[in-house]
């Protein structure tokens, strides 16, 4: 992917969405996209898996009205391997408590441990907690994609527009079929969860403020933070450094976010593929 990923596009459309009055037409435009293609493609049920942090717990908020309103299930699950600590389970069990149909709380640390066994050369170094990061990721969501297929449904993407552009995500890991929020900042998610908020009842409530007051985290035992591996206080100002950037705010090309996007634009063009073209050398 270009750098020039968004300069390439109407700027305007990438603006904060803070008010309410911004933030209330968006739910219901993501709400009827999912339902529409729910029944175009005639699925029978969607599935999340839930972390216990802000981005899943919004997706099974935002959609648990569409699967009430076409009568399937939500399916969730939260699978521990590890690292997730006890704050992060407590709250993933609240969230699939709240809003799934069907939750079901996993834990897969013997299955991936000895998977981890089988790891050739891992040692105390980052890579080493990136690989075990990503092998933590791709095992749940074998799972995820395996209940999809059994429920003849699809698996949602809980990413959101600031983590996809810094890579902050597991290529054929925490991926999913259909992702209703990628075009959202990550301080949108925040703001769409804080408007969600105040017309839940108090289950509900409860459990989705617990993920938007929480720590974000992976999960994956790499940092004790997202913001820790990010290099940056807030997500505030994530999102404020990518869209100066994109703005033409050339000083920020040796910021440490900038250089996660730019390194990380093989997975926002995978797979590579040959062209027809230079494979019958015309081009």
């Amino acid at each position: 992917m270009s750098a020039l990923f968004l300069r390439d596009r109407d700027l305007s459309q990438f603006r904060f969405l803070e008010k309410d009055g911004e933030i209330a037409p968006v739910i219901g435009i993501m709400r009827r996209e999912v339902r529409d293609y729910v029944v175009a493609t005639r699925l029978q049920s969607l599935v999340v898996g839930i972390s216990g942090g802000v981005d899943s717990a919004f997706a099974v908020a935002l959609l648990h009205p569409v699967c009430q309103e076409l009568g399937i299930p939500l399916c969730g699950r939260s699978i521990t391997i590890e690292t997730n600590k006890e704050d992060e389970i407590r709250r993933s069990q609240a969230v699939g408590a709240a809003f799934c149909d069907d939750f079901q709380y996993l834990d897969y640390t013997e299955l991936y441990m000895h998977f981890q066994s089988l790891m050739p050369s891992l040692d105390d170094t980052m890579l080493s907690k990136l690989r075990k990061g990503n092998a933590k990721a791709r095992t749940r969501m074998m799972a995820l994609y395996d209940l999809a297929q059994q429920r003849k449904g699809m698996v949602i993407s809980t990413d959101n527009f600031t983590e996809y552009l810094t890579g902050f995500w597991t290529l054929h890991g925490d991926v999913g079929d259909y992702a209703p929020f990628i075009n959202l900042w990550k301080t949108e998610v925040y703001a769409a969860c804080r408007f969600l908020c105040r017309s839940l009842p108090p289950k509900e409530r409860e459990a989705l403020q617990s993920c938007i007051d929480a720590v974000p985290t992976d999960g994956l035992g790499i940092s004790s933070s997202d913001l820790e591996q990010l290099g940056v206080p807030s997500y505030a100002e994530v999102d404020r450094i990518f869209w100066e950037y994109f703005n033409g705010n050339r000083s920020l090309e040796s910021n440490v976010l900038i250089q996660r996007y730019l390194s990380s634009s093989y997975k926002r063009n995978n797979p590579v593929c040959i062209g027809r073209g230079v494979l019958l050398g015309l081009q």
